[in-house]
């Protein structure tokens, strides 16, 4: 394509809430880690290669006789959000973290594909932290 000669009205969103397109036979909650898949789709976070962090579900979508793309989901890709911790500690905060299952981190010593979610920003306990998940 040539350089613009012209204005453009180019289209604008904040970026906070996206929608992906959900992977065929998946279902996800409200509330759940979500990933895309190496295929583009939106699917629950898991410790599995090629995912990487789309962000936080904002609704339950069910696609599990549907095909690839039959259903969206809308994601929230911005903000700091607690959910179930393998086992942390207080010293780990500021570290990154990684998906184990759509609701839980853990630290890179756990996980073996490093499906990074976020920063650690609140220790709560051995299993519950507060995570960044725009960093």
């Amino acid at each position: 394509m040539a350089a613009l000669t012209k204005d453009r009205a180019t289209p604008y969103r904040e970026g906070v809430e996206v929608e992906y397109p959900v992977a065929a036979s998946v279902k996800i909650y409200a509330g759940s880690l979500v990933c895309v898949n190496t295929g583009g789709f939106a699917v629950p976070a898991a410790d599995t290669s090629g995912f990487r962090l789309a962000g936080v579900a904002l609704e339950q979508v069910n696609n599990l006789t549907g095909a690839d793309g039959a259903k969206n989901v809308r994601v929230r890709r911005q903000g700091v959000f607690e959910f179930d911790a393998a086992s942390i500690t207080q010293a780990m905060v500021g570290d990154p973290m990684y998906a184990v299952d759509d609701h839980t981190f853990d630290d890179a010593a756990g996980p073996s594909n490093d499906v990074k979610v976020g920063v650690l920003v609140k220790y709560g306990s051995a299993t519950k932290g507060w995570i960044d998940i725009a960093r």
